[in-house]
């Protein structure tokens, strides 16, 4: 936090600090005193007027205290936990005395709104600030201990979505130069989480997302203007565009932010990045600006009930908890489609999986795969494994590569040496212990290959079992605009017809894959997710409940 990089402590201008001070509360402060501490729910921005500030990470029970920065006059103490309300991870004291200025959350999306200039240092501070926690000694502070097992695997997963600053310890790497064992838990507490020093045995994401203040509490009444359900790119879209344009927002996921993007290696026909963009480096840029714009989001989040009211909507989650809003943008996307063959189950994250991100690349690297799929993101995934360094099966049951996979991705498949297309083929069977290790191949020659990991990219099913009162097709994608057939009562009370994006319940609206005919393509979910945001503001402004 104290590099030497500018990003970690920017220089500031006479006139970047005079503008900065005017959102602080001053303080005199003595050495000693503590300014925030591990722990604590929340936090303020922490200008250093005069005097020095100490960020420490807290003395563990296998490791000391260690120093991270010492801030002097005219710098600031945070990290980017201010802005996603994660709980404080690190304790500041004061080593030297002085005075600081504290700038509360409020306070400091307002400055984020009002200066352009001022926000921009901060975010790039901020994100620069994280980026190197999650390389150093602070990542102690949250420890996952795992294997290659699903409920592991998800975990960590959960973390490298949202970025957390974390350790991850796999049990079965046999280059731990220390026994993991020592401590107290076995391998039947698998995955175990250490935060702060509190072990927490057979950790699961939302159990970290409550440790770490990143679940939805609802700790006040509140009503927000507007819930988005799903965290994929039309999810953030709509988010980003409703808060940017003055509307209480709150993104809801059941997982983490960036949907089946997120899991896409390498997106090449994305407007503005001639080189490709990874679907976590685009999920990452796009959580910054939610945050930026004061959305509020919590994942895992799952949302199993709507129920439609005339004036505020009712959004039950799994947990018992009520989330109520004005409008809802649903963006709960598709559900991945896997094999109807034995031990499909057992092994879903547990050598199956259903995206090739950096992650898995890297746990598959050097080793024998196979890629299922004949369309555009199984050709993705075949390539980015290859360039991993894996030999890549890709299995198509198609008689030709070329039927549903665009030209440019079909022509360097072919000329890649490290892949084998399998045309007119299936995987028929699945073998191996607690992990995949072979599947059997049946087409023109049926053989058992040795496989580490398989990728599949058959297609999915729309996640919308949780929506009884929203008018379906019969493949239950949602109805959306001119497409919704059956107008009833409360299209008379409301006496207007559905707007665009707009469903069979008033002010509920659908964007991106969950919707009847979507193009199922990130761009296509970035544009109806802010388009969906259009008419959610010109539903508002009918109704009595718009403030």
């Amino acid at each position: 936090m104290g590099g030497a990089g500018e990003k970690i402590t920017p220089e500031l201008t006479d006139a970047q600090w005079s503008r900065l001070r005017r959102y602080g509360v001053p303080q005199d402060v003595a050495g000693g005193d503590v300014l925030f501490t591990a722990g604590d729910r929340s936090y303020d921005l922490i200008l250093v007027e005069t005097g020095e500030v100490e960020v420490v990470r807290e003395a563990l029970w296998w490791t000391e205290e260690t120093a991270l920065a010492r801030l002097g006059p005219r710098t600031f103490v945070g990290e980017l936990g201010l802005l996603n309300g994660q709980r404080a991870f690190l304790t500041a004291r004061v080593t030297a005395p002085g005075r600081v200025l504290r700038i509360d959350h409020d306070a400091l999306q307002k400055m984020m709104a009002d200066d352009d200039e001022l926000c921009d240092l901060m975010l790039r501070t901020l994100w620069a600030r994280r980026e190197l926690l999650r390389h150093g000694p602070a990542a102690w502070t949250l420890k996952l201990v795992g294997s290659q097992a699903q409920e592991s695997q998800a975990l960590r997963r959960y973390a490298e979505r949202l970025e957390l600053v974390h350790t991850w310890i796999d049990v079965d790497d046999p280059d731990l130069a220390h026994d993991i064992w020592s401590h107290g838990y076995t391998r039947d507490d698998l995955p175990v989480a250490i935060v702060q020093g509190e072990i927490i045995r057979n950790a699961t994401p939302g159990r970290i997302a409550e440790m770490l203040g990143l679940a939805y509490a609802a700790e006040d009444d509140t009503e927000f203007d507007l819930a988005v359900v799903g965290a994929g790119p039309a999810g953030l879209a709509a988010a980003i565009y409703g808060a940017s344009e003055g509307l209480g927002t709150v993104l809801l996921d059941a997982v983490a932010p960036g949907g089946q993007s997120a899991t896409t290696s390498r997106i090449e026909n994305y407007l503005g990045f001639p080189f490709g963009v990874s679907g976590d480096a685009l999920t990452s840029q796009a959580s910054l600006q939610a945050f930026k714009f004061g959305v509020r989001i919590a994942a895992p989040c799952p949302v199993v009930r709507l129920d439609p009211e005339g004036g505020v909507h009712r959004l039950l989650l799994a947990d018992g908890a009520i989330v109520r809003a004005r409008a809802v943008v649903v963006t709960t996307g598709v559900a991945y489609r896997g094999l109807p063959i034995a031990r499909w189950d057992e092994f879903e994250g547990a050598g199956i999986h259903h995206a090739a991100t950096a992650l898995e690349v890297r746990q598959a690297s050097g080793s024998d795969v196979v890629v299922v799929g004949g369309a555009n993101s199984a050709g993705q995934a075949a390539l980015a494994l290859a360039q991993g360094g894996c030999r890549v099966r890709l299995v198509v049951r198609s008689s030709d590569l070329a039927d549903r996979m665009s030209s440019y991705l079909v022509d360097r498949i072919r000329e890649d040496p490290r892949i084998d297309v399998h045309t007119g083929t299936q995987v028929t069977a699945l073998d191996g212990d607690e992990t995949l290790s072979r599947v059997t191949l049946t087409g023109a020659v049926d053989e058992t290959v040795d496989c580490r990991a398989l990728f599949c990219f058959i297609g999915a099913v729309p996640a919308t079992d949780w929506l009884a009162d929203l008018e379906r097709d019969d493949d239950g994608f949602v109805r959306t605009g001119a497409d919704v057939l059956s107008l009833g009562d409360a299209w008379r009370s409301a006496g207007r017809m559905p707007l665009p994006f707009e469903t069979s319940v008033p002010r509920v609206f659908a964007a991106g894959d969950v919707r009847r005919g979507s193009m199922k393509r990130v761009a296509a979910a970035v544009g109806e997710g802010s388009s969906a945001v259009a008419s959610v503001h010109r539903a508002l402004a009918t109704t009595e409940v718009y403030a």
